[in-house]
């Protein structure tokens, strides 16, 4: 299993590797100029515009570092390798995703976060100040804050997982089917749509809204955010084993 995670961290470090440690370097040196008062207030504007690029091409990025990591169990030659692997089709999608996840989550946290900073001190803000003091008048929020990170986790390890599986599904049992990648389109489509009627559960917890065609449930009990968190992360697991034993069953490389 180590030696999967190995393997997937070094095709995602391919392409996201160097543009991160570029940006990383670019936005150290503004941050550390701005704090200190040695940028001028045209240069810390460029900055701040750069900082915006960055985001994007750090998305960008990400998404080409994932579609390396995907190509690994998909796509020849590559795919041949991991066919021959005498691990389960799992520890590899395991793997894979988690490193996906990972990888996208911190970059994009920390390119964001340096594109915040450079914000406040270019609005003449103390960042740290700004923060300390969030911490300490608002301490009980902090929980807040970190449950919806958590939240945030497990709706990105689903979306991850429902493009695996539409690949998956379009690798394997819609392979000989004319318009395969249609075909696994609105498989995709129809798990997105489970999920979202599987939600319903926590009405008990939540205030309903109605717009249209739309239902949208507000949260007014602290106890249906780890509810939801937990809904979640059982998607993800049944679309996890559910992808697995396709990829074990067949893939058409």
């Amino acid at each position: 299993m180590k030696a999967q995670f190995k393997y997937a961290f070094l095709a995602g470090l391919y392409i996201r590797g160097h543009v991160f440690a570029a940006i990383f370097v670019m936005e150290f040196v503004f941050i550390t100029l701005g704090s200190l008062g040695l940028l001028p207030f045209a240069a810390h504007v460029t900055a701040v515009s750069l900082g915006g690029v960055a985001i994007a091409v750090m998305l960008a990025a990400n998404i080409g570092g994932d579609v390396l990591i995907a190509r690994r169990m998909f796509s020849v030659p590559e795919a041949y390798l991991h066919a021959l692997t005498p691990v389960p089709r799992r520890a590899i999608l395991l793997a894979s995703v988690l490193t996906m996840a990972v990888m996208d989550l911190v970059t994009m946290a920390v390119v964001i976060t340096a594109e915040v900073w450079l914000s406040f001190n270019l609005a003449g803000d103390n960042i740290g100040k700004i923060i300390w003091d969030f911490i300490h008048s608002n301490g009980p929020n902090l929980f807040y804050v970190i449950l919806f990170g958590i939240m945030l986790i497990a709706a990105y390890l689903l979306l991850l997982m429902i493009i695996m599986f539409f690949v998956t599904a379009k690798k394997s049992i819609f392979h000989k089917m004319p318009a395969s990648g249609f075909l696994a389109f609105l498989l995709a489509c129809g798990c997105v749509y489970v999920a979202s009627l599987l939600q319903l559960v926590l009405i008990p917890l939540s205030n309903v809204e109605r717009y249209g065609l739309l239902i949208v449930l507000n949260f007014n009990n602290i106890a249906a955010c780890p509810v939801y968190t937990l809904l979640v992360l059982l998607e993800t697991v049944g679309l996890f084993i559910l992808c697995s034993r396709l990829m074990e069953r067949k893939v058409n490389l």
